[in-house]
């Protein structure tokens, strides 16, 4: 989350503001972004293991990513957050529950390690492909062609995000947070990892949503503040 604030603080400074940083460009801007939403994905996924709830979960979530879309599509300072992180999460985790209804819920190392995979495999879906280096295959271009299934990770012509990220790939990835999540809570913890404390991070984890849904006016505010803006 930490990391998340620092990214979108630099993002705003070269995207908004007249201020250079040499070093926010690719490809050191996409590792930085990647490691970002993989690791918040993962994290959230692992989360599943301890809800009492994941479909109260999962709408509370898709509540915040429509709000989140009314308010940036008003404010229009970027493009609309259309389908972001924040909808992944709400998404993803609704999948879960409906599984976890019907005793389909992943878990275990090859669980773990298949979904990793996928997840791998699929992440130039949303730009047509399917595959690894050397061994990638273009998909049917009629799967973009309209609209309707932008959510899925097919955007169709015209589609404007400012933070995109649909749930094929990016369910996957916390599919491998559910799994693994659920895997330790029926192996048990290492003694170390409980024993392992840091009531800042335990602060910014337990308010991670909320976090995440102020960060970016504050960092805004600070920038008019600053006379950036």
């Amino acid at each position: 989350m930490t990391s998340m604030v620092l990214f979108h603080l630099c993002y705003d400074l070269v995207v908004l503001t007249s201020v250079s940083l040499f070093w926010f460009k690719p490809p050191f801007e996409d590792i930085w972004r990647a490691s970002i939403s993989w690791t918040f994905l993962l994290v959230s996924g692992w989360m599943c293991s301890f809800s009492k709830n994941n479909l109260i979960r999962s709408l509370r979530y898709l509540v915040v990513a429509a709000a989140i879309f009314v308010v940036t599509s008003l404010a229009a300072v970027d493009d609309p957050i259309n389908f972001g992180i924040i909808y992944c999460i709400g998404g993803a985790t609704l999948i879960d529950a409906l599984l976890e209804r019907v005793g389909l819920e992943p878990s275990g190392p090859l669980a773990t390690t298949v979904l990793f995979v996928l997840f791998l495999a699929c992440l130039h879906v949303p730009q047509g492909s399917f595959g690894f280096p050397g061994f990638t295959a273009e998909l049917p271009a009629n799967l973009y062609a309209i609209s309707w299934f932008s959510w899925a990770g097919f955007p169709g012509p015209g589609f404007i995000s400012g933070d995109y990220y649909p749930l094929i790939p990016y369910a996957l990835i916390y599919g491998v947070g559910i799994a693994a999540g659920r895997t330790f809570l029926r192996t048990g913890y290492p003694a170390w990892f409980l024993r392992a404390q840091c009531r800042p991070l335990q602060w910014i984890g337990r308010h991670a949503l909320a976090i995440y849904i102020v960060h970016q006016p504050i960092i805004l505010g600070c920038l008019t503040l600053a006379g950036l803006l």
